[in-house]
């Protein structure tokens, strides 16, 4: 059976995992929510995700959510064709396992949240405020002066070898210029490494509604 994912492809964490099914050259459908008439927040969608959140992934009755725990499945499950996402030996797993949490706690913190006040308010018909944007993106700013620090030691965020931590950074990452604040293209090691995971094909079909690359 196909992997089903239940998202839109607008969404942002829909395309991470999509990046990541065309990473490891697996075939899915996208079964498209419709967001405007709440069918993440019908019975039927929350008895499969109880959050009421997009995406799930259905892989034949095995219900997965939460769009990282989704592509560590997909990783795993397909370890050996496409993309290595997720490295192997202890150490080298415990340092990518690091670099997840880097990308939650000090990444995704500040821009997912510099995003929404500047993208999904007016989306909901809110105004934006200004400064309760800056505040996110300077925060944001301290900690890209560490990753700066990082891949300049590396070339990404979890040694050398591209991982599902960079490409976790992508969604909100790529927003964050049409928000409004230029902060990936400002510390130089970061403005490489966001060049490059964001020029990877799996990225540029997911942003082409929801492409597949599998062959």
């Amino acid at each position: 059976m196909v992997l089903k994912i239940y998202g839109h492809p607008i969404s942002t964490c829909t395309r991470r995992v999509i990046t990541v099914c065309n990473e490891k050259n697996v075939p899915f459908e996208l079964v498209t929510v419709d967001l405007s008439k709440r069918e993440h927040k019908d019975p039927a969608f929350v008895a499969k995700q109880p959050f009421g959140q997009i995406p799930y992934l259905d892989d034949d009755g095995f219900i997965v959510y939460e769009s990282r725990a989704i592509c560590d499945y997909i990783a795993r499950k397909y370890a050996d064709q496409g993309t290595p996402l997720i490295p192997t030996g202890l150490k080298a797993q415990a340092i990518h396992s690091q670099a997840i949490f880097v990308e939650i706690a000090h990444f995704n913190e500040y821009a997912e949240k510099a995003v929404a006040e500047k993208i999904f308010k007016p989306w909901r018909g809110l105004t934006p405020d200004e400064k309760v944007f800056q505040d996110h993106i300077a925060n944001l700013s301290v900690k890209l002066d560490i990753y700066n620090d990082i891949l300049g030691r590396q070339k990404y965020i979890a040694g050398n070898e591209v991982t599902l931590a960079d490409l976790s950074h992508l969604p909100y990452g790529s927003l964050l210029a049409q928000a409004g604040s230029d902060i990936m293209s400002q510390k130089p090691n970061v403005a490489q490494w966001f060049k490059d995971i964001s020029s990877r094909p799996s990225w540029v079909a997911a942003l082409d509604n929801g492409k597949s690359t599998a062959v």
